[in-house]
């Protein structure tokens, strides 16, 4: 048993100094009024009260919930169109799992820039798509107004995002018996059925995992919407 401790000594050493005493000092300072170089000075509740009376703060955690919310939802949809597609028993399918990894391993620099180019309102791809089909007649600002910068910030995250929805769904629905599916059809179940009852409840720990881990980088995701929108328009 002591050589067992021994063995997670250095891990809980790492995660206290790393994780839990920044996270206790910061909900202390949380509580204290604190400028560089000079000690805190303790002032209670004062902190938050400015918090829940500032219309920024509001405007500012609605919008990092609408992006996490939009963003998450449709990755999710999307990597189960990925998995389901690339779990089918064709030939070249290794080629389509790796290229679909793509936007996922792409630095967040490169992949914003692509998208600010995309995006821009003269000579932006988009708008040049959405013209030649007759679809629009002038250009649309996609990031120079509010309701826009928010959308497309979205959608780049979400082209960003769902390979990692994809290939994480991919990997459990290879862990599910194909008994499983054989002994449904044989009983008359539709691929409806088989996917509600099978398919769904197999994955669920593994949607869970990939939601909760999915919503904390995208709720944390400052890259992606600086060198898109600067924090802007307005």
């Amino acid at each position: 048993k002591l050589v067992g401790y021994l063995f997670v000594l250095p891990l809980v050493l790492i995660m206290v100094g790393l994780m839990a005493y920044p996270f206790i000092n910061g909900v202390f300072l949380s509580f204290t009024q604190k400028l560089v170089g000079y000690p805190p000075r303790f002032v209670g509740l004062k902190n938050y009260i400015f918090l829940a009376q500032d219309w920024i703060f509001h405007r500012t955690l609605r919008n990092s919930f609408i992006y996490m919310g939009g963003a998450v939802s449709i990755k999710l949809l999307l990597g189960f169109v990925m998995a389901l597609s690339l779990n089918q028993p064709l030939k070249g399918l290794r080629f389509f799992r790796a290229y679909f990894l793509i936007p996922w391993i792409i630095p967040t620099v490169v992949s914003a820039l692509m998208w600010v180019w995309m995006f821009q309102g003269s000579r932006g791809f988009i708008n040049l798509i959405l013209s030649d089909l007759g679809v629009i007649k002038e250009n649309i600002p996609w990031l120079a107004r509010p309701n826009l910068a928010l959308l497309s910030i979205i959608l780049a995250n979400i082209w960003r995002g769902f390979p990692f929805f994809g290939v994480s769904l991919l990997a459990g629905l290879q862990t599910i018996p194909k008994q499983y599916y054989e002994a449904a059809r044989i009983d008359g179940a539709s691929a409806i059925q088989q996917f509600w009852y099978i398919t769904l409840p197999g994955l669920r720990f593994i949607i869970g995992i990939t939601v909760l881990l999915s919503s904390i980088l995208t709720l944390n995701d400052f890259t992606l919407v600086w060198v898109m929108t600067k924090g802007g328009p307005a």
